[in-house]
């Protein structure tokens, strides 16, 4: 451990990860010092004899995620655990709006793939440990007391192996999840808008093979997902988000699994087969939060500590990770032009080029949630109409497509 990094990472999660395996290729080059601080120990078994948990939680990566992926040079070992989607099945529950998207008419292997948080965060780090740079340094387990600002640095307090540490850095990124204490105690303050609504999130086998379909379903109690994962033991898996309102989560979380299983075919119908298997159950509070202040000199907030949304679109980990890749160009660019990489300016503009990001991203989840949710019958009318022209019209599937994929955002610049 070193007394000064040029950067602190707060969270050595799949954001925190991810950002300093996009400075990894241009740290010695440089002359970047970075310490990654986590609180659990990292993992120690072989990442090359890594089997899929049949009740792993999963996350759904945008095609774009892919291309900022295979910049920092992970995505090679990554894809050897991602289920692909080839197809995605957008249905409206009683009404005939349907929207149907295919990775071949659209160009491109795959609209996205699904992987494992368990097996991405391993990849991550053992492609960190891999490359035993001298530039990167792991503090773990550890936690973070205290942040400061002083008149030249930062100031980070570490509780480490029982003693209190003090680090300065030119810059500290918090990526230390959406129940981050510190963002509290620095006084960073989120607005939060609550819908009411628990996600549960279990993974299911069915009696067919999910042939890479990914279904987005709504219903009039909450949008159900169903994404392709990687076979277990030859049988097929898939990961199911089912949004319940707040007042029927115990009833359907309480269902034995046969009870489960009837209750999803009601509501989900029989598209992808026969679900014979149902796995642990897992659930949480929907809500959207984005923190106020997500830059001041010398700090950035990114990940879910920045902002949290509704899953319903899938794109919540796909915003994280474009900020990730613009905060690593920024800050390269800014170690190329000698400046220091905390200069507010600098990191305003990063901050400018997310929030709109961010507002449209954020923004479709929350519309597309309101709309789908909403019973009054001419506005079932006009978003069923609406699917049904977005399916028989190539131009604006394509565009539509594309921006679900990630790929109207310019390409990260990571050199």
């Amino acid at each position: 451990m070193k007394q000064h990094y040029d950067i602190v990472i707060i969270g050595g999660g799949m954001v925190g990860a991810s950002l300093a395996c996009a400075l990894l290729p241009m740290s010695d080059a440089l002359d970047l010092n970075i310490a990654v601080i986590e609180s659990v120990a990292l993992p120690t078994h072989d990442v090359e004899e890594y089997q899929p948990s049949y009740d792993a939680r999963s996350t759904a990566l945008a095609y774009g995620s892919r291309s900022i992926y295979e910049a920092m040079g992970v995505w090679t070992r990554l894809k050897a655990h991602v289920s692909p989607i080839s197809d995605i099945h957008v249905s409206d529950k009683g009404h005939f709006g349907v929207t149907r998207l295919n990775a071949k008419k659209e160009g491109v292997s795959a609209l996205g793939y699904v992987v494992e948080n368990q097996w991405l965060g391993h990849v991550l780090l053992d492609h960190l440990q891999q490359a035993a740079s001298p530039r990167i340094d792991f503090i773990c387990p550890a936690s973070v007391t205290a942040v400061e600002s002083r008149a030249d640095s930062m100031g980070v307090t570490v509780e480490y192996q029982g003693e209190h540490t003090e680090l300065s850095c030119e810059l500290v990124v918090m990526a230390d999840g959406g129940r981050s204490p510190l963002r509290a105690s620095m006084g960073i303050s989120y607005s939060e808008t609550t819908y009411d609504q628990h996600a549960i999130v279990v993974n299911v086998s069915t009696d067919q093979p999910h042939n890479g379909v990914a279904y987005e379903r709504f219903t009039d109690s909450g949008p159900m997902a169903l994404l392709p994962l990687e076979d277990k033991g030859g049988s097929p898996r898939s990961a199911l988000v089912w949004t319940v309102p707040n007042d029927l989560i115990d009833e359907v979380l309480g269902l034995d699994d046969q009870a489960f299983i009837a209750r999803f075919h009601e509501r989900f119908g029989y598209r992808a087969g026969n679900v014979i298997h149902v796995g642990q159950r897992f659930s949480y509070p929907l809500k959207l939060t984005v923190a106020d202040e997500q830059v001041r000199r010398g700090l950035v907030v990114l990940g879910n500590a920045a902002h949290a949304l509704h899953p319903i679109a899938g794109q919540g980990y796909n915003l994280a990770l474009r900020g990730v890749a613009s905060l690593a160009e920024t800050l390269i660019h800014a170690r190329k032009q000698q400046q220091n990489l905390g200069d507010l300016t600098r990191l305003q503009a990063f901050y400018e080029q997310q929030r709109l990001d961010q507002v449209r991203t954020i923004g479709f989840s929350d519309q597309t949630m309101k709309l789908f949710s909403n019973h009054n019958p001419l506005l079932a009318v006009g978003r069923n109409v609406g699917l049904q022209l977005l399916d028989i019209c190539p131009t604006a599937k394509t565009l539509f497509a594309r921006s679900a994929m990630g790929l109207d955002m310019p390409a990260p610049d990571l050199k």
